[in-house]
């Protein structure tokens, strides 16, 4: 067995109705004082943050809610919410909402730790220090973020950077279904492949791939394939929505061990320039990515291949070819519009995407297949 290192948040708590006992697990973990919430503005404003905030209150927190927060979050967003946290004297930041929340609160944590600025962290094992005390309580059921060590920023007009680091991991992950249950049925099909990805990622990563990471991948696929298209179609299914939320923790935990590769680094050129939600962007690449890969990849396909088609029978030729149509019969059934022509990107695009792509390297060196540029132009063609 090859060596490996496997890291993950130390205390997970699943429950449906915890966000409501919040100031009660926080008063378990840490000395009471001032928390940062760190959401965006829909969320708050939506009141479903309330009974939380109402429970940290009532265990005599200190509470500040910085809504600031917006999709792909921009450096110039993370800086302010940093500041308005700083000034409060934030003592234990916490994360409550989507992936773009929940990252902006661990670059806070570390920021508020440390004199290093943003713009030193990007990369991998950049940043210096420690963190402040860090919580993460997703309202979706997709990017993982509450157990990964990674954060995604917009560091340009039309670029996203990525800051890997150990001091990103949370302290604390709370995952409450009954907050993704008025999660709307186009976000929850593009959050839930989001997360079909991280685990099908994981499971073929060329580098960091272990056990451990394989053994949370087909668990989460399991989950998720099993309850994305129920999740769809009654957003109150609170079974489904807790599956959902599990399956994409494990997936996070998954890839944040064996990282993700060409689908990742395909969709993330299409977030920046066209400003798609993440999610969505992985479902538009998705099946022509797996096809691209298949010949590399097949062994590892032909497994997934058992979780989502069970009594699958062949080679693994066959097997893989079964388990991509499946992939794309679970995506046609979530009814999202799934060829880039449907979301404002242009034939003329094409090469930039390309181009903007071949910059992801952190990705793509995880690929079962080396992707040329010429390769990812044909991807986004048959994608179009």
């Amino acid at each position: 067995m090859q060596p490996f290192t496997f890291q993950t948040v130390p205390q997970i708590i699943l429950q449906s109705g915890a966000a409501a006992r919040l100031g009660e697990l926080l008063s378990q973990r840490y000395p009471v004082g001032r928390v940062c919430v760190i959401t965006d503005a829909f969320l708050h404003r939506s009141g479903l943050l309330a009974p939380a905030l109402d429970s940290l209150r009532a265990r005599r927190w200190q509470v500040q809610v910085v809504d600031d927060v917006q999709a792909d979050p921009p450096e110039h967003v993370v800086e302010t919410v940093a500041a308005r946290a700083r000034d409060f004297g934030t003592q234990v930041v916490l994360g409550l909402g989507g992936g773009s929340s929940m990252d902006v609160a661990k670059l806070v944590a570390v920021l508020l730790a440390g004199p290093q600025p943003l713009a030193q962290m990007y990369g991998i094992d950049k940043v210096q220090g420690e963190r402040l005390p860090l919580v993460q309580v997703p309202t979706t059921a997709g990017t993982g973020s509450e157990v990964t060590p990674i954060s995604i920023v917009t560091t340009g007009a039309t670029t996203k950077s990525g800051i890997v680091a150990r001091q990103l991991y949370a302290d604390m992950a709370i995952l409450d279904a009954t907050l993704t249950t008025g999660l709307p049925s186009a976000m929850t099909a593009a959050t839930g492949i989001d997360a079909m990805v991280h685990a099908i990622e994981a499971f073929t990563s060329k580098r960091l791939k272990n056990p451990l990471s394989d053994h949370l991948a087909l668990l989460a696929l399991r989950l998720l394939s099993q309850n994305l298209v129920k999740a769809c179609e009654d957003g109150q299914d609170l079974p489904a929505r807790e599956a959902m939320l599990l399956g994409a923790m494990l997936a996070g935990q998954a890839f944040a061990n064996a990282p993700v590769a060409a689908v990742h680094a395909l969709a993330y050129p299409l977030g920046g320039r066209f400003h798609l939600p993440h999610g969505l962007t992985n479902a538009l690449v998705l099946p022509h990515v797996l096809r691209f890969n298949a010949e590399a990849a097949a062994g590892h396909y032909a497994a997934l291949a058992e979780v989502l088609v069970p009594g699958v029978q062949g080679s693994d030729a066959a097997k893989t070819a079964a388990f991509i149509a499946r992939v794309e019969a679970l995506a046609a059934a979530t009814r999202l519009p799934l060829r880039l022509r449907d979301h404002g990107v242009g034939e003329a695009d094409l090469p930039l995407l390309a181009a903007d792509a071949m910059q992801q390297t952190r990705l793509l060196v995880n690929n079962p297949r080396e992707v040329a540029e010429a390769d990812a132009l044909a991807i986004y063609r048959r994608a179009y």
